[in-house]
């Protein structure tokens, strides 16, 4: 079950990401100063989805790792600290500070740098995030051609 869950909850959460880092983006280069508001509110809302799927991804990952601390898992496990160090003490502050900034319309230096700030940080998770799904699909490409290995195997002795 946990091979289910680790790289769906991965997908859901840089998915929920990436949707962030790109509304936003695309709300301050291209639409009005209301439908950055109402990104820049809602984002906060976007965590109710995102925090679980990372929390799930993290734990279902340590313990599909089984102790395991070589090769793509130690590279994986040892990502994990910089992407939640920087959603708990970049991201997430800035999420709320953005929101209330937008609310009262104070679109002023302070929110143009702590913007800056947040798309940065974003970038920078949705990579790290996007490195760890990369390994994590090597880490389980044997898995998969075991199985059609012997799928063909069994479709050829019929």
């Amino acid at each position: 079950m946990l091979r289910i869950i680790h790289p769906i909850a991965g997908l859901v959460a840089i998915l929920t990401i990436a949707t962030f880092w790109l509304s936003t983006a695309i709300s301050e280069l291209f639409a009005s100063q209301a439908t950055m508001i109402f990104i820049k509110t809602a984002i906060p809302w976007g965590f109710i989805l995102l925090v679980p799927a990372l929390a799930a991804t993290g734990c279902s990952g340590f313990i599909l790792s089984k102790g395991r601390r070589q090769g793509l898992v130690n590279t994986k496990l040892k990502r994990m600290p910089f992407i939640a160090a920087n959603g708990l003490l970049l991201l997430i502050p800035a999420a709320f500070f953005l929101a209330s900034k937008a609310k009262a319309g104070e679109f002023d230096i302070a929110f143009y740098a702590v913007q800056a700030l947040e798309l940065a940080a974003g970038a920078l998770n949705i990579t790290l995030l996007g490195l760890s799904m990369r390994d994590g699909i090597a880490l389980t490409q044997w898995r998969r051609k075991k199985v059609s290995s012997s799928a063909t195997h069994r479709s050829i002795r019929k």
